[in-house]
């Protein structure tokens, strides 16, 4: 018996109806007196927006902003610094969780800090994909996740109804483990059904399970009638080079040094399975958002450069949009110290005149 069965059908269905009935009463409306944006919402096709999204970059996730906005390292004026480096999207990193009250109600405070970010990013220009982050504890604890995740999306969702198209919602990043592929799909309906109560035709991204893997993309089942979805993928092959001195990592890789990428088996792998992604794509006709991939920085420069060159070419060359991990810390494309670029890795991701990087 699976842990989402345990619960009885009637209650479940009554939790989705509770929800819906939370946010079709417009508990919040915060666009009234200080508009998010000029533009108002206004569908798009997905595969339209995910040309448009193009090159990103994952931003926020671990900030001081979130608890204390006095100690933020990132300011509302970075948005612009990325925009003109040539990015076009930013992945908002949401652990929101840790900022719920006893009735999984959102901090003021930090929906006001949200705010601030969404529409700085949208003034500067770049599409904003709003990632719920709480992966681990949904890892962990799929009971306690639903509660959690249908109650942010309840807030969220009716929050930003009126906002632009530029405005994306990611349902939840990586789910794993505990929250295996079928209760996963199981869960995504249900919180699909909360966003779409208010935002119907917004599009919407959505991940396999098994940390997003593409592995796990013949296991993903999203609505086919739901034509408002981007399918999304991580990654990370080889583990042993991307993670290598990744003190979270297995112990057989976060002990491993020295390791380098780039050989033509090398290059023929990240080929092979970018192929594998691609023909999932066209046979389910879903556009595709490779939403994080880099190098931890205990690699060598010059190989991490090659091998984030190579993923975000072999991306764009089958109509991916891809969001680079992360723009810091440790797999940092900025360095906040110098407030500055780090600049092999930046053009390695955005070649300086828009140049291609041959691949072997």
């Amino acid at each position: 018996m699976t842990v989402f069965s345990k619960l009885s059908r009637a209650t479940a269905i009554a939790g989705v109806l509770m929800a819906v009935a939370i946010v079709s009463g417009c508990a919040y409306l915060p666009w009234v007196e200080k508009p998010l944006s000029e533009q108002s919402f206004t569908p798009i096709d997905p595969f339209a927006q995910n040309t448009e999204m193009g090159r990103g970059v994952n931003v926020l996730g671990y900030d001081p902003v979130w608890t204390d906005p006095a100690k933020a390292r990132f300011q509302p004026r970075h948005f612009k610094i990325i925009h003109d480096a040539g990015f076009n999207t930013v992945r908002v990193v949401l652990q929101s969780f840790d900022h719920m009250d006893g009735s999984n109600q959102l901090d003021p405070e930090w929906l006001k800090t949200l705010d601030t970010m969404v529409k700085a990013a949208l003034d500067d220009g770049l599409t904003v994909i709003l990632d719920e982050h709480d992966w681990e504890m949904c890892g962990k604890d799929p009971v306690g996740c639903r509660v959690k995740l249908n109650a942010f999306w309840s807030q969220i969702a009716p929050r930003y109804k009126d906002a632009p198209n530029r405005v994306i919602f990611e349902i939840l990043n990586e789910p794993h483990q505990a929250l295996t592929p079928e209760l996963w799909n199981t869960q995504l309906r249900e919180t699909l059904a909360i966003i779409r109560a208010t935002n119907p035709t917004r599009n919407v991204i959505i991940g396999p399970g098994q940390y997003n893997g593409l592995e796990d993309l013949p296991m993903l089942d999203v609505p086919a009638d739901d034509q408002h979805i981007i399918v999304t993928f991580h990654y990370y092959h080889p583990l042993e080079f991307t993670h290598q001195g990744a003190q979270w990592a297995p112990p057989e890789v976060r002990n491993l040094s020295g390791v380098t990428w780039g050989s033509d088996a090398d290059f023929a792998l990240l080929n092979k399975e970018f192929d594998i992604v691609k023909a999932w794509s066209e046979a389910h006709h879903r556009p595709i958002l490779l939403g994080e991939f880099g190098a931890y920085d205990k690699a060598a420069m010059e190989y991490r450069a090659k091998w984030d060159a190579a993923v975000a070419r072999a991306a764009e060359a089958r109509g991916f949009s891809w969001g680079y991990w992360q723009f810091d810390p440790d797999f940092c494309v900025y360095d906040f110290n110098k407030e500055a670029w780090v600049e092999p890795i930046l053009h390695a991701l955005i070649p300086p005149k828009d140049e291609t990087t041959p691949q072997s």
